[in-house]
This record gives C-alpha cells, sequence and structure tokens, in this order.
C-alpha cells in the first residue's frame, strides 16, 4: 500500500486532535476536582453518583427533620415542667388552704391564687412553636384552650379532642412521634382533667360544705403522676430522637466518602497524566513538523 503525503498528515492531525482532547480531559479535571463531569465519561460510575447524591438528599432531609422535632420536643418538655411547678405550687396552696388554722378571708385569697394558675394553666396548654400549638394533636392551628365560639361570652376551657400523633422520618424506615397529646396532659380523665380539680378546690374554699368532697391532695396528687408519666415518654422518644440524630450523621459522612471516592480525581495522578499527554503532544508535534516540512524546493537545493 502506497503511503501518501496527505494520509500522513491527516494521520498526524487525528493523532494531534486525540491528544489534545485527553489534555482537555486532564485540564476540566483539575479546574473541577472531578473524575467526570458528564455521564458519557463513565456511565457505571456517574450511575453511582447519582445514587450518592440522592442518599445525600435524603440524609438533609432527615437532618431537618431531626432539628424540628428536637425543637418542637424541647418547646413541649419546658411547657410540662412549667405545668409541673404549676401543679405543685396549686398542692402547696390547696394543703394550706385545708388547714383549720385559716379563716374565710384566708381560704378566698388562696382560691383566687389558684384561680389564676389555673388561668396560667391554659397559657401552657395553648404553648406554640412557629405558629403551631403543640398540644392540639395534628390540629395545631387551632388553640386547645378557648372559649366556645358558637356561644358568645363563654369561658374559656381545654376543648380539644385531638387525638391523631405527629410522626416525623427520621430515616428509611424509622418515624418518631413528637407530640404530647393535650387531653392526656389536661383532660385525661375525660371529666376535665387538671382544670375541674383546680375549679373544684377553688370552688370549695371560696363556700366550703362540709358534705363536699375534700380528697383535692390525692387528685392533684393524681394530675402530678399522669404529667410525670408523660414528661418521662416525652423524654425517652427526645433520648431515641438524638440517637437518631448520631446515626445520620454517621450515614452522611460514609455515604458523603462513597461519593468522593466515585467523583473526586487523584489531583496528583491528574498532574502527572496531564504532564504525560503533554510530552507526548510536544513529540507529535515535532515528528509532524519533520514529516511536513520536505517540499520540492527543498529537493531542488
Amino acid at each position: 500500500m502506497r503511503v501518501t503525503q496527505n494520509m500522513l498528515n491527516q494521520n498526524l492531525l487525528a493523532n494531534l486532535q486525540r491528544s489534545n482532547t485527553a489534555m482537555g480531559k486532564y485540564m476540566n479535571q483539575l479546574s473541577t476536582g472531578k473524575k467526570i463531569n458528564l455521564p458519557s465519561d463513565n456511565p457505571v460510575t456517574a450511575v453511582r453518583s447519582m445514587y450518592y447524591r440522592s442518599s445525600l438528599n435524603e440524609v438533609d432531609q432527615f437532618k431537618r427533620n431531626l432539628e424540628d422535632g428536637l425543637s418542637w420536643m424541647s418547646t413541649t418538655d419546658e411547657a410540662l415542667d412549667q405545668l409541673t411547678s404549676v401543679m405543685q405550687r396549686a398542692r402547696e396552696l390547696t394543703v394550706q388552704g385545708l388547714s383549720d388554722t385559716n379563716d374565710a378571708s384566708a381560704r378566698q385569697a388562696i382560691a383566687e391564687e389558684i384561680n389564676q394558675l389555673k388561668e396560667h394553666l391554659g397559657e401552657i396548654a395553648n404553648s406554640q412553636i412557629a405558629g403551631r400549638y403543640v398540644f392540639a394533636g395534628t390540629d395545631v392551628k387551632s388553640p386547645p384552650f378557648r372559649a366556645d365560639e358558637a356561644v358568645p361570652g363563654s369561658v374559656k376551657e381545654f376543648r380539644n379532642s385531638n387525638n391523631e400523633t405527629l410522626e416525623l422520618q427520621v430515616g428509611q424506615t424509622n418515624h418518631i412521634q413528637i407530640n404530647v397529646l393535650g387531653t392526656n396532659v389536661f383532660n385525661n380523665d375525660g371529666d376535665g382533667g387538671v382544670f375541674k380539680v383546680l375549679e373544684n378546690v377553688v370552688n370549695y374554699f371560696n363556700s366550703p360544705d362540709s358534705t363536699s368532697e375534700t380528697d383535692f391532695l390525692d387528685k392533684l396528687d393524681g394530675q402530678i403522676d399522669n404529667i410525670l408519666k408523660e414528661r418521662s415518654e416525652l423524654g425517652a422518644r427526645m433520648n431515641r430522637l438524638e440517637l437518631s440524630t448520631s446515626k445520620v450523621d454517621a450515614l452522611e459522612v460514609s455515604t458523603t466518602r462513597l461519593l468522593s471516592q466515585e467523583e473526586d480525581a487523584d489531583i496528583s495522578k491528574v498532574i502527572i497524566d496531564l504532564k504525560s499527554q503533554e510530552n507526548a503532544h510536544n513529540a507529535a508535534l515535532s515528528a509532524g513538523a519533520r514529516i511536513i516540512q520536505p517540499t520540492l524546493v527543498d529537493f531542488l537545493r
């Protein structure tokens, strides 16, 4: 087969083009720090990278859910702590009021303070975070402690009966309840709960009746025990949420490492490859100059 000058020129240009393409690839890897910049560079690696990126997006959402859940639970725990303090103060006042050393005016003063504590319980029942009521079940836009809108002038009472739980997904198969049901805290007996107990105490101290029941201390203790039970269950879920935070953080680290192994370029290797390709390119240009140099004039000298 006869090799013509045109064939030599075409082969040289093709080889130089491939050399330029290879140098462009290495330069892109250096500028971006990534082994692949297009799916066509390595389809298998590109698919795995997309999977890891999707996993990292899920992890980011789980972390946001964990932060929201911890904020919600912390607000609820603070409210239950205030509620416990109020109920303990109400018990102290009840013990004081039941003493025979108090006259009618002293008992009325105690009744007034307990009545103010009862109103404060309503404020605690309407605790909010970011405009959402924490003790309202899933009906987070309606205050649990409110007056009956259908009855003008009605007094405020705990009117929420929503018993649905709020759950957040903090893992592929991990869902955690973040709320405490207000009915379990404020109306656990279905007959007014803590509000009814305090109302009965106030009524008794304002107009004592020898025939009235006076087992107020037992009922107050029962309500306090119930609040502590709900708070302990909340604390257990908070501990679980914190453990889930550690798990999600570890998952993020491992997934990021896997993504780095798939995508990130070995800069030292890329530099060496680039320099090698540059040397090959320069050698090709030098050889090409010698191939193309001879002309008819050169032979006539």
